[in-house]
């Protein structure tokens, strides 16, 4: 997992900069699991009752309201407790 990515998105200071590959791969790092249809990339995990549904924008960026339900389920979630590298 990378740190750096984890510790941006719970800062909240900068939501709008962050890379949705970054924001993808945090959320894979967490246990969840993937589906893609289309441009839209759905996670889900076995004890979390939110879905996660991203989409990324133009500039690879992840859009600033998504950012912010993932640092939400994290911190709601007490997340990583068993992170894994991806």
């Amino acid at each position: 997992m990378d740190k750096a990515v984890l510790e941006k998105v719970l800062g909240g200071l900068s939501d709008r900069n962050v890379r949705f590959s970054e924001l993808r791969n945090l959320i894979l790092s967490l246990s969840f699991d993937e589906r893609v249809k289309g441009d839209h990339h759905i996670f889900g995990k076995d004890g979390v009752a939110e879905i996660i549904n991203l989409q990324p924008l133009k500039n690879g960026r992840a859009k600033a309201y998504q950012v912010k339900q993932v640092r939400s389920i994290i911190l709601r979630y007490k997340l990583p407790k068993e992170a894994k590298d991806v």
